[in-house]
C-alpha cells in the first residue's frame, strides 16, 4: 500500500508536466504542417498523413490494450463521426495553416469551447448563463479583431478565417460525440475507427504523392508527436490532475504556436490581432474552467481529455 501511495504522489507530481507537454506538442502541429506543405504537400495531404499515421498508431494500441471496439450503430455512427471529426477537422486544419498561418489557425481553432456553448444549449438542453454569453461574445469580438487587425506574414482572408473557425467548429461537435460514446469505449478504440475512415475521406482530395525526406518527417511529427504522442501525455496527465487545471495549462497551445510562427516564419499578429487573440483564448478559458450543469436526462460524464474545452484528447 506504501509502495502505491508512493507511485500515485509520483504520477501527481508529474501530472501538469505532461499536460504541458502535450499542449506543446499541439502548439507545433501548425509549424509542422507548414513545413510539410512547403516540402510540397497540399493542406488536404497533410491531414490525411496525420489520419494516416493516427490509425497505425491508435490501431496498434487498442489492439494492445484489448480495447473493446464499437459495433452496430455505435460502430456506423464512429465511422461517420471521423467524415467530421477527422476529415473535415483535419483538413480545415491544414486549410487554415495554409491561407492564414499557423498562429492564425492555432488561435482560431480556440474558438471550439464558444461552439460548445451554443451546441450544448441548442442541442443538450444545457445551460446558456451570463457566463457562457460572455464568453462567446468575446470570442467573436476576438475574431472580429483580429480580421481587422492581421499582422505581419499572416493573411487574415475569409477563407482563411472560415476555415479556421470551422476547425473549431467540427473540433467543438467532439463534445456531442464525447457525450455518448467516450464513457463507454476506451478512446484508442474509438480512435483506431474514426482515423482510418477519417483518411478515407480525405484520399480523394489529398493529392498524395512522393516527398523528400524532410516533407516526410514533417508529416510522421504531426502523425506521431502532435496526435498519438499528445493524446498519451494529455490522457496520462488527466487521470491525476483536474480538467479545470488541465484547461488552464493546455491554453499555452496558441502562445507556443505564436512563438515559434515569428521565430521560424516571421510571423507577427498586429496589436489589435493579439488582443483579439487574447480574447478568444481568454474566453476559452472562461468557459473551460466554468462548473458544468448536465442535461436532462443527465448524460454519461465525459472521460479525461475528451471535452474540447481545452481537455484534448481526440487525436487532434
Amino acid at each position: 500500500m506504501a509502495k502505491a501511495g508512493v507511485r500515485a504522489q509520483e504520477a501527481a507530481r508529474w501530472a501538469p508536466v505532461l499536460v504541458l507537454v502535450a499542449a506543446v506538442l499541439w502548439g507545433t502541429l501548425g509549424i509542422f504542417g507548414k513545413q510539410a506543405q512547403a516540402e510540397g504537400a497540399s493542406p488536404l495531404e497533410v491531414g490525411f498523413w496525420r489520419a494516416m499515421f493516427g490509425s497505425v498508431l491508435f490501431g496498434a494500441h487498442a489492439v494492445l490494450t484489448r480495447a473493446v471496439l464499437p459495433r452496430g450503430r455505435d460502430l456506423l455512427v464512429t465511422a461517420a463521426f471521423g467524415l467530421v471529426g477527422v476529415s473535415i477537422f483535419y483538413g480545415s486544419y491544414q486549410v487554415a495553416v495554409r491561407d492564414g498561418g499557423a498562429s492564425l489557425a492555432a488561435v482560431l481553432l480556440y474558438t471550439a469551447p464558444a461552439f460548445v456553448a451554443v451546441l450544448g444549449w441548442l442541442v443538450l438542453r444545457e445551460r446558456l448563463g451570463a457566463r457562457e454569453i460572455a464568453g462567446v461574445a468575446a470570442s467573436i469580438g476576438g475574431i472580429v479583431l483580429i480580421s481587422l487587425g492581421g499582422g505581419q506574414g499572416v493573411h487574415v482572408t475569409v477563407p482563411a478565417v472560415l476555415a479556421g473557425i470551422t476547425a473549431g467548429l467540427t473540433y467543438a461537435l467532439y463534445y456531442l460525440y464525447g457525450r455518448r460514446f467516450f464513457a463507454r469505449y476506451a478512446p484508442a478504440a474509438l480512435f483506431a475507427v474514426m482515423m482510418p475512415v477519417g483518411a478515407l475521406g480525405l484520399l480523394p482530395f489529398a493529392q498524395v504523392r512522393g516527398h523528400s525526406a524532410g516533407g516526410w518527417l514533417n508529416l510522421a511529427a504531426i502523425g506521431v508527436l502532435c496526435t498519438y504522442a499528445a493524446y498519451a501525455c494529455h490522457s496520462a496527465g488527466l487521470r491525476h490532475l483536474p480538467a479545470t487545471r488541465a484547461s488552464v495549462i493546455a491554453s499555452i497551445e496558441p502562445v507556443v504556436a505564436a512563438g515559434l510562427a515569428a521565430v521560424i516564419f516571421g510571423e507577427r499578429l498586429a496589436p489589435a490581432a493579439l488582443v483579439g487573440a487574447a480574447a478568444v483564448v481568454g474566453a476559452a478559458l472562461l468557459l473551460s474552467t466554468a462548473p458544468t450543469t448536465p442535461a436532462e436526462p443527465p448524460a454519461p460524464a465525459e472521460p479525461p481529455g475528451q471535452a474540447p474545452t481545452g481537455d484534448r484528447s481526440n487525436g487532434r
